[in-house]
């Protein structure tokens, strides 16, 4: 299992990129990963690599074909194997006093 954040950013298409933000996280969803919108950046957690690489390839590409000639990918991916990893458990852990 990992977790992998994710930031998919469009280059010259304005000073408000939200409407290409909303598409790539739509095409994440429906790749049936569990995603999670940040502030920031958006978490996924997926199975293995092949999945999560993929996902990510189709957001990218409908952002491509929404005009964007140009796109800014960045993918951090926290990756264990000893034990299984959530979103959930990275944040209780965190959050545990």
């Amino acid at each position: 299992m990992l977790i992998a954040d994710v930031s998919i950013i469009p280059i010259g298409v304005g000073e408000s990129v939200s409407r290409f933000v909303r598409r790539a996280v739509e095409e994440l969803r429906k790749s049936g990963l569990k995603v999670e919108v940040t502030a920031m950046s958006t978490i996924v957690e997926a199975e293995n690599i092949e999945s999560l690489f993929s996902a990510v390839q189709k957001a990218r590409e409908v952002v491509f074909e929404m005009g964007a000639k140009r796109v800014y990918t960045i993918v951090r991916i926290d990756e264990r194997r000893d034990k299984e990893l959530t979103i959930e458990g990275k944040r209780s852990a965190v959050l545990k006093e």
